[in-house]
C-alpha cells in the first residue's frame, strides 16, 4: 500500500508539473502575437504609419497576428476537448475519398498562393469508413497546413489514399526539407517544436499534429511520420473502414456535411 501511495503521489506530481509547463507555454504563445498586434495598432494610432503604404502594411500585419491568435485558440479548444473531455467521435458512413477531395479543394487557394501544387492520388471507387466528418476534416487540414508551411514555392504536396484489408490509409507527402531525425520521435508531443522542422516562426501552438493524431486514435486508427527516400516528409494516417468495405454513401452528402461545419482555425 505504501509503494502504491508513493507511486500515486509521484504520478500526481508529474501531472502537475506537466500542467504548469503546458500553461506556461500557452501563455507565451498567446502573448507573442498579442504584443505584436498591440504594437502595430499603437503605431497606427500614434501616426507612425504616416503614409498609405505604411498603413496598408500595418493593417496587413495586424490581420496576420489576429489570424494567428484565432488559430491558437482553435487549437487549444480542440486539444482540450480531445485530451481532457474524452471526446467520442460521431460514427457515420463516409466516403474517405470524397471527404479528402473536398478538403483539398478548400486548401487549394492557399497552395496556389504559395505556388505549391496540391495533387490527389486515390481510387475512384468509394472507400467507406465510419467516422466523424468534422473531426477528420480538422485532422487532414492540420496535416495539409503543416505541409504548406514547410514546402517551398514550386514544390508539391500529394494527398493520397488507399484501401487495405482492414483499414483505409491516407497520406500527406511534401517536397519540403523533411524532418530532422532527432525531432521524429517527438512530433506528436503537445507543444513540441523542432529547431528546423517546427518552430514559432511558422506559427501555431505546436498542437496541430498532436490534435491530428488524437483524432485518428479516437477513430481507432493511428498517425505516423517519416522522411521520404526522395526527400520531404510523409504523414500516414489509418482508420478502420466498414466491415463490408463498401456501402451506399452519397459523395454529395460527404461534401455537404463538411461544408456545413464551421471553419476550423
Amino acid at each position: 500500500m505504501s509503494a502504491a501511495l508513493s507511486a500515486s503521489l509521484q504520478q500526481q506530481s508529474g501531472l502537475e508539473q506537466e500542467r504548469r509547463l503546458f500553461l506556461g507555454a500557452i501563455v507565451h504563445d498567446l502573448r507573442t502575437p498579442l504584443f505584436s498586434l498591440r504594437g502595430y495598432l499603437e503605431g497606427m494610432e500614434t501616426g507612425v504609419a504616416d503614409t498609405p503604404e505604411k498603413r496598408a502594411h500595418y493593417i496587413a500585419v495586424a490581420k496576420e497576428k489576429a489570424n494567428a491568435l484565432e488559430r491558437l485558440i482553435a487549437d487549444l479548444f480542440d486539444y482540450t476537448r480531445l485530451e481532457y473531455l474524452d471526446l467520442v467521435p460521431t460514427r457515420e458512413p463516409l466516403d474517405l475519398g470524397a471527404l479528402l477531395r473536398h478538403i483539398a479543394e478548400g486548401m487549394r487557394p492557399q497552395a496556389e498562393a504559395k505556388a505549391v501544387e496540391l495533387a490527389l492520388d486515390g481510387p475512384s471507387a468509394p472507400t467507406v469508413i465510419n467516422g466523424d466528418a468534422h473531426l477528420l476534416t480538422r485532422a487532414v487540414e492540420n496535416l495539409l497546413d503543416n505541409a504548406l508551411r514547410h514546402t517551398p514555392a514550386g514544390g508539391e504536396i500529394r494527398l493520397g489514399w488507399r484501401r487495405e484489408a482492414r483499414r483505409a490509409v491516407f497520406s500527406v507527402a511534401d517536397t519540403g526539407p523533411g524532418i530532422a531525425p532527432k525531432d521524429v520521435p517527438h512530433l506528436f508531443t503537445a507543444l513540441y517544436r523542432g529547431e528546423s522542422s517546427r518552430n514559432r516562426r511558422t506559427g501555431g501552438a505546436g498542437l496541430g499534429l498532436t490534435i491530428a493524431q488524437r483524432i485518428l486514435t479516437a477513430h481507432g486508427g493511428d498517425l505516423s511520420a517519416e522522411n521520404q527516400p526522395t526527400g520531404g516528409a510523409r504523414f500516414t494516417g489509418s482508420i478502420a473502414h466498414t466491415r463490408e468495405g463498401t456501402g451506399s454513401v452519397d459523395r454529395g452528402t460527404v461534401a455537404s456535411r463538411a461544408a456545413d461545419e464551421p471553419p476550423s482555425g
